[in-house]
């Protein structure tokens, strides 16, 4: 592996498998046609036909889609077409900024194809022999990603929470953080991906953050999702990302972001170009 080839492994999908899902005139994700099968019973909240999934017409209001869409995607994850349940809703839009068109339970998101969102924080230290980073590692009994690495903090974006006040709440609830320092996260990249994966499309934008911590502070897990944090200089970061798939899949790219902001991939990297253009891609759906 490479940091080019984790860019590319995220952007990768075999369009022939997906077809368009649309809410109104708009298409707002993918969709394989197998999960569409399992659609078809539920007439009165979708159309389905060859060429694509469209959310029933006579629902006209985001919130007559969400309460139509609600007991669907409940009863297929009891019948275990939907493989887990977050119980957190996420905004169907193209953008995070805008109205959404409907609200969709977070473990349906990939199925459908639509725009995730997530939050991912760096916890920086800086030291005398240069900067450190605190890595967590997942719990190993985690139905996703078991126990890869994976950034300090990270998170889901649910409708109805803003940014700041997720990376708070995120960081009391997976590194035991107090707010007086999480809120001194700062903004600093938008990273956009669309990748195939058993589910369906992942079609996501993360929202990452640089929090520089105490060298006295030490996070510890609150939630039972992270078996331990490891403090490591960026040099050992960067080797781990460059060679191994040790880490989640999505936080390569918050690392490969890091890294070159901090300057430790050089404009004379021999992938360089390759790199900031896939990584910086723009949010387009097709």
């Amino acid at each position: 592996m490479s940091y080019l080839d984790h860019i590319k492994r995220s952007n990768q999908y075999d369009a022939d498998r997906f077809l368009p899902f649309f809410v109104g005139n708009e298409q707002m994700g993918w969709v394989m046609p197998d999960f569409m099968d399992h659609l078809k019973a539920y007439d009165n909240v979708f159309q389905v036909d060859e060429m694509r999934l469209q959310i029933h017409p006579d629902l006209k209001t985001a919130q007559s889609r969400t309460e139509a869409l609600a007991p669907v995607l409940e009863a297929l994850h009891r019948q275990g077409v939907i493989a887990s349940w977050v119980g957190e809703p996420y905004a169907v839009s193209h953008h995070f900024d805008e109205q959404p068109r409907l609200l969709m339970e977070r473990a349906a998101v990939s199925y459908f194809g639509v725009r995730g969102y997530g939050v991912h924080v760096n916890g920086l230290v800086q030291k005398q022999d240069g900067v450190h980073i605190w890595i967590a590692r997942r719990t190993r009994d985690k139905p996703m990603w078991p126990g890869r690495l994976d950034q300090m903090v990270a998170g889901g974006q649910p409708y109805g929470i803003g940014l700041m006040e997720n990376v708070i709440k995120e960081s009391a609830e997976e590194a035991a953080i107090p707010e007086n320092l999480s809120s001194q996260a700062e903004a600093v990249s938008e990273i956009h991906y669309r990748g195939q994966n058993n589910r369906g499309m992942n079609v996501d934008t993360l929202f990452n953050y640089d929090l520089w911590m105490p060298e006295d502070f030490t996070p510890h897990n609150t939630d039972g999702e992270v078996d331990e944090f490891m403090l490591m200089p960026l040099e050992e970061m960067a080797h781990i990302t460059d060679t191994s798939d040790e880490f989640k899949d999505n936080c390569n790219l918050v690392n490969i972001d890091l890294l070159l902001r901090q300057g430790y991939i050089e404009p004379s990297h021999p992938d360089y170009d390759a790199i900031t253009q896939g990584l910086y891609a723009p949010a387009t759906l097709v």
